[in-house]
């Protein structure tokens, strides 16, 4: 079987459970999940049970997609997610977001945990992603090309939407919440950055640092997705003194600033539905 033929499998399965037609995709990076609590759910589907679905292995990724309405609008959210440190393939990483389109999702809102490089934030502070950069991470297209997916060749001039990013200031003006903007470096981990490390992706031009959001952001878009990403800065690596980091840690830091995340996600999708 084809890649082609493992999605269409994966959404039959989702289309037999579920009759709604979501626009919006959402993927909650780790510790996040609270998005959920504004959601009126209407069915939770466990990752395992999704023919040719991977299955979340990392503490704080819930592994379930989760189906229903915010604000009349249908949703259909990602409590978990891939990552090529975990095992997976790139492709593998990625196949979600393929079935999230092939499901009628045009628009894709992701959020991750990130670690600081920029010394002007602080932890618990949200970024959004005005770019990123990819180069210490294996593109999910590399291989055969499908037509039926993408572009052989996709332009990466705005992998995240400049409109997107206007309604999400915006947003977090009416409720007070400020946003930081800035450069995403996308990382293959587990292991957290060195301090030489921190330095160099400083120096790169980027802002913040992750493992997750570029291999899923570049499948988005060679899709033919809208994408919006927001970080929670959940450790600053720039500053040496504060240089030892666990994943309890960033776990604890998403959690504190999860609620802001939660209200900026669903003002936007509230903004798109009076607007449509």
């Amino acid at each position: 079987m084809s890649v082609l033929d493992h999605i269409k499998a994966a959404s039959s399965y989702i289309k037999s459970l579920y009759s709604g037609s979501p626009k919006i995709g959402v993927i909650l990076g780790s510790g996040l999940n609270g998005f959920v609590d504004f959601m009126k759910v209407d069915l939770e589907i466990n990752y395992a049970d999704i023919p040719h679905f991977p299955v979340s292995t990392v503490e704080g990724h819930s592994g379930k997609l989760i189906v229903g309405e915010m604000g009349g609008v249908n949703l259909v959210v990602m409590s978990g997610r891939f990552h090529y440190y975990e095992g997976y393939t790139p492709n593998e990483v990625v196949f979600p977001i393929r079935v999230l389109k092939n499901l009628g999702v045009d628009m894709l809102l992701i959020s991750n945990a990130a670690g600081g490089v920029n010394a002007n934030f602080n932890v618990g502070d949200l970024m959004m992603i005005k770019d990123h950069i990819s180069f210490a991470i294996v593109n999910p297209l590399l291989g055969k090309n499908f037509a039926e997916l993408g572009l052989r060749f996709p332009d990466m001039s705005e992998p995240y939407s400049k409109a997107f990013i206007k309604i999400g200031y915006e947003v977090a003006s009416s409720l007070g919440i400020e946003l930081k903007e800035g450069v995403y470096f996308g990382v293959t981990g587990p292991t957290f950055e060195t301090r030489a490390e921190y330095k160099l992706i400083r120096t790169l031009g980027a802002d913040a640092v992750g493992m997750s959001t570029v291999q899923e952001v570049i499948t988005a878009v060679h899709c033919g997705m809208t994408v919006f990403a927001l970080s929670v800065i959940t450790d600053i690596g720039i500053r040496e003194e504060e240089n030892v980091i666990t994943h309890a840690d960033v776990l604890d830091a998403a959690k504190d600033a999860a609620p802001n995340l939660a209200l900026v996600f669903k003002g936007i999708i509230e903004k798109i539905k009076s607007a449509s």
